[in-house]
């Protein structure tokens, strides 16, 4: 009974970017149901602190320097147990503003874990798509900071700005080159972050298929 359990515990020890991507892709589901009342942004503030806790276990993995990550993330889980017990939505804007920064270190050291040797583990196929969702996450999270800073800065609704659910369905499109479909930049700072976003995406996508195929061609002539 004890050894499904195990092995699960020690396949997920053995990749913290399986772990993390997994936690991210169960928050694309679960966020809707966080939006609305008090106590799901509650659980949206939780689930934050766990996800940017799985982040920096990813990173000990990695090249970089997981202290960094560290101080980057302690100001960010404090806003967000503080927005927890007091339904303070105006700290959103400030702990997406260190998340953000997060991310983004998380991604490139992720990268660095991928390309700085010609093995592929596991972990490291698993980085692939966690590298994807972190940085999706990590525009999102600028999203929501010019949002606050620039009001109006995308299509809004009538209920005002958008949603974090918005703002993160806005961030895949892009990075995943496949529209925007009905939220579009409006201001000149919103739409050159987007662009931004499409290159980055470009990007990615260009150098793992690169990666990949290069590895594939070594194996061949061996």
């Amino acid at each position: 009974m004890l050894a499904v359990p195990v092995r699960v515990f020690s396949f997920f020890k053995r990749t913290p970017c399986a772990l993390l991507l997994l936690a991210q892709l169960l928050g694309v589901l679960l966020y809707p149901f966080m939006e609305n009342t008090s106590p799901g942004r509650a659980a949206f503030a939780i689930f934050g602190i766990l996800v940017l806790a799985l982040a920096v276990l990813a990173i000990r993995a990695t090249p970089f320097l997981s202290w960094v990550s560290v101080l980057i993330a302690v100001p960010a889980m404090a806003l967000l147990l503080i927005q927890t017990f007091t339904d303070e939505t105006n700290l959103f804007a400030w702990s997406a503003g260190f998340e953000a920064v997060l991310y983004f270190y998380a991604a490139v050291s992720m990268m660095a874990y991928m390309l700085e040797d010609s093995h592929v583990s596991t972990d490291e196929l698993f980085a692939i798509g966690a590298v994807f969702t972190l940085l999706a996450w990590a525009f999102a999270y600028v999203y929501v900071v010019l949002q606050a800073v620039d009001p109006g800065s995308f299509t809004s609704t009538e209920d005002g700005a958008r949603t974090w659910m918005e703002l993160l369905f806005l961030s895949f499109t892009i990075l995943s080159s496949t529209g925007l479909s009905d939220i579009l930049p409006v201001s000149s700072h919103a739409r050159s972050i987007v662009m931004i976003e499409q290159f980055a995406g470009i990007f990615y996508i260009a150098m793992v298929v690169t990666r990949l195929v290069s590895l594939n061609a070594a194996r061949t002539r061996l």
